[in-house]
């Protein structure tokens, strides 16, 4: 696939421009190891510029529009992206290295996202409040201002929808951080986005390291909100620096969620879910359903059908449309491989997927992995490994099955699979979780659901109305009239 438009360029005041120094980093394929394009190699001094010409637009066009126009916009650039869908799906497969259709499912994401909230857009309202007699009290929800968001390689196009689009329709003006290892769709919707209307400045995305740009991005004194997703490690440096201007934070880090089978599930309707909830974008998803803990009634009886599935699986060339694709990085795929090689040492793997026979050498791929016989403290069962391995825990109780779940440091999402109604209602409450879910996982990857973490796993909600009261803030006006 060749790239249809030119890449080493950032966009600041609705201008495609050079970074400061000229400079750009090159763009690997995961599936072959080459280099097919290049991005600009942004400095702090084309931060400082990107938040200026935000601040320009908040004190223009996009600060005096009118709510329903800027839903008007985000509908329109949802249309657009639906519009270009293919292109769009081919780049963000070839840059991320998913698979073809897991791709298109992002970029039907990112299109319901613009659909939700522009027609969210006019009816975040305020409230009037009791008071006293001779006093009228009530709120105004207003945006915060500039907004940086500095978003992961994983799901570039997701993460945009949730944060971007929902900074954009609360009237923020946004500067955009991707991550360097995947910046190619970020940059194609800032491209559709100012096609389709978005005036100048008030959507501006600044491409390179995460140490140069995402730091200065983070601590600079004129950005009203950060939102960042990554690692827990990163998050907190970022809060760190948010901290220093006294600015909110948003924060969606790791995860080591857990699906929860009893007995009494339907186990051929959460088998696909189990695997799927693993393997998808090879793992290297936050809310990965990363542990499956099983009653040991039926134990034995899941395992044998999760081998089974597993020794079917097959991971190779994003656009080849196999059950998974590469890992982002020669570097992530060595931390992967070093724990599926301690899994190994030990003796624990249950079963093995393959690599396909036409996933190119300079790849960076591993077999999708089961780990059985895992304690609930054993190093795989508590570290993000953020690649296609899932470990097996065995558990004979319901609080045994909750303190197994809530035993790491993250808490992000659940999965609860069990036909007893009491037992999920207990189970939902008890489990320290963002979301948890019942008979399903992930509920369709559902916009209008809050999403974020507890613990490690960050705080602050994106997706739904959620999203919207954390990208504005509440004034009170409290009027005295006698």
């Amino acid at each position: 696939m060749t790239v249809r438009f030119p890449t080493p360029h950032i966009l600041i005041d609705g201008q495609w421009r050079d970074a400061e120094r000229g400079e750009t980093l090159p763009v690997e394929d995961p599936s072959t190891g080459e280099t097919f394009a290049h991005i600009a190699a942004g400095t702090a001094r084309d931060v400082d510029v990107a938040v200026a010409a935000a601040r320009t637009a908040l004190a223009g066009e996009w600060g005096a529009m009118p709510a329903f126009e800027r839903g008007r916009i985000l509908a329109r650039i949802g249309h657009a992206v639906l519009d270009q869908i293919d292109d769009l799906a081919h780049l963000e497969a070839r840059d991320v290295g998913k698979p073809l259709k897991q791709a298109r499912a992002d970029v039907v994401a990112l299109a319901r996202y613009l659909e939700f909230y522009a027609g969210a857009a006019d009816k975040i309202h305020g409230e009037t409040i009791p008071f006293q007699a001779g006093y009228t009290v009530y709120t105004l929800r207003e945006p915060h201002g500039v907004t940086g968001h500095i978003i992961p390689w994983n799901y570039p196009m997701q993460i945009i929808g949730r944060s971007v689009t929902a900074a954009l329709v609360m009237g923020n003006a946004a500067v955009l951080k991707p991550a360097e290892q995947a910046s190619l769709t970020s940059l194609a919707f800032a491209r559709i986005a100012t096609e389709a209307g978005l005036p100048a400045g008030a959507l501006n995305v600044v491409t390179g390291l995460g140490a140069v740009v995402g730091a200065a991005l983070a601590g600079h004194r004129d950005v009203n909100h950060v939102s960042f997703t990554g690692s827990t490690g990163v998050g907190v440096e970022i809060q760190k620096a948010a901290a220093d201007n006294a600015v909110p934070v948003t924060l969606e880090l790791g995860g080591k969620s857990p699906q929860i089978v009893f007995d009494d599930a339907d186990l051929d309707k959460a088998l696909p879910f189990l695997v799927n909830a693993g393997i998808q974008n090879a793992g290297q998803t936050c809310s990965a359903g990363s542990r499956i803990l099983i009653q040991r009634g039926v134990h034995d009886r899941l395992l044998a059908k999760l081998v089974e599935r597993y020794q079917a699986l097959t991971a190779g060339p994003a656009l080849a449309d196999h059950d998974l694709g590469p890992l982002i990085s020669a570097k992530q795929k060595a931390m992967v491989s070093a724990y599926l090689e301690l899994g190994r040492q030990e003796g624990l793997i249950a079963a093995e997927g393959r690599v396909s026979h036409d996933a190119p050498a300079g790849g960076h791929y591993v077999p999708p992995t089961l780990f059985a016989r895992v304690t609930a403290d054993h190093r795989l069962a508590q570290e993000e490994i953020f690649g296609p391995a899932v470990v097996v825990i065995p558990f004979d109780t319901e609080d045994e099955a909750v303190a197994i779940a809530n035993g790491t440091a993250f808490g992000l999402v659940a999965g609860v699979w069990t036909a007893d109604g009491g037992r999920q209602m207990r189970m939902a409450k008890r489990l320290q979780a963002g979301q948890v879910f019942l008979n399903n996982y992930g509920a369709a990857g559902g916009v209008e659901l809050p999403f974020g973490g507890v613990g490690k796993s960050g705080h602050g909600r994106e997706k739904g109305f959620e999203a919207l009261y954390g990208f504005s803030t509440l004034k009170t006006v409290a009027a005295h009239h006698g």
